[in-house]
């Protein structure tokens, strides 16, 4: 039975890819958790890791060398999707350092982990369309080629990984696969994330529990949109439909919209209209603000395509933050 290893198992899109692969394959998964990670996005998996059977937690911490050796010597894995990161921009302002510890540091350690003891594996290094930071309209849309120019030291640390993941397939010869994931949403996408924080503030104030008012950021960033679902069945895809060592592929959705517009598709689907307040603490210094993919190479290779529509991926938002609300599963921010 084939083993792989998910970093960031507890996180918004390794919850999702192991719910996936338990459904799409005979895979035997290993997920990576802090001690003192929230598990609350595997919650409905903690019957299965108690099963003892072919999902597994195991312990380690990006920024500890030795928990990352011990972990990648005991799973051994034959792949590896390396998802776990400081994800969020807007506090890599804040702790550049640790964002560059995690990010950057934390992949050249799973690297040089998986040359120790899984030398065979097929390893995705999850790097980001953030790499691209500012474009220019002349390079739209998007392609692989396009020049790094990073806008925030999250995609500084992102530039990183994704270089490190080039590096170690060329010069090592190691089965390692880059993506670029652009904007990708659904259940359990964390609120501090443009749409989900709006998601979360509808349905806050459907319960009775905030002002009618909808604290906003930059609402003229354009972004393209995918689902998650869509994402972790692009990331299975990745490693298993003919990969090829050293690539590097755009992943993203076909809907590209503003900022405001998934606001007022949220707010469409909740059946009211509310004003937006802008929030300052919600501005980048820096914001990347033209998003657009071009995602043929990925889909000429792999025949990916996504599934879910734009509204499709927004009810699903919607209706998971309406659950916590109900449930009083979340935080006020």
């Amino acid at each position: 039975m084939p083993r792989c290893l998910i970093t960031g198992l507890t996180g918004f899109v390794g919850s999702h890819l192991a719910d996936y692969l338990l459904k799409e394959t005979d895979w035997e998964i290993w997920g990576m958790a802090r001690w003192d990670d929230n598990l609350s996005n595997i919650q409905h998996l903690i019957p299965e890791i108690n099963k003892d059977q072919r999902l597994h937690l195991t312990y380690a911490d990006l920024t500890d060398t030795v928990s990352i050796y011990d972990m990648m010597k005991h799973v051994c894995p034959d792949y590896v999707f390396h998802l776990a990161a400081q994800s969020y921009p807007m506090t890599s302002f804040k702790a550049p350092e640790n964002t560059i510890d995690v990010n950057t540091q934390g992949t050249l350690r799973i690297l040089e982990a998986c040359r120790e003891y899984a030398r065979e594996a097929w390893i995705h290094v999850c790097s980001s369309s953030e790499v691209y930071g500012r474009v220019t309209k002349e390079f739209l849309p998007i392609t692989e080629d396009c020049p790094f120019s990073p806008a925030s030291p999250y995609s500084i640390s992102k530039v990183g990984a994704d270089l490190l993941g080039q590096h170690y397939a060329k010069a090592y010869g190691m089965k390692v696969l880059v993506t670029r994931m652009f904007t990708h949403t659904g259940a359990r996408r964390g609120d501090v994330f443009a749409e989900s924080s709006f998601a979360k503030q509808i349905a806050m104030i459907e319960a009775g529990k905030q002002e009618p008012l909808i604290h906003v950021g930059n609402l003229k960033s354009m972004r393209t949109i995918a689902d998650v679902r869509d994402a972790v069945r692009a990331y299975h895809m990745l490693l298993t439909v003919n990969p090829q060592k050293g690539e590097i592929y755009n992943i993203g959705g076909e809907h590209s919209c503003t900022v405001r517009d998934v606001l007022d598709k949220l707010m469409d689907l909740s059946g009211n209209q509310y004003m937006a307040v802008t929030d300052e603490n919600r501005l980048r210094p820096i914001d990347a603000d033209l998003q657009v993919p071009d995602c043929s190479k990925f889909k000429t290779h792999t025949g990916w395509e996504p599934q879910y529509s734009f509204d499709e991926t927004m009810q699903a938002l919607l209706d998971y933050w309406r659950e916590q609300v109900k449930t009083g599963e979340f935080l006020l921010r």
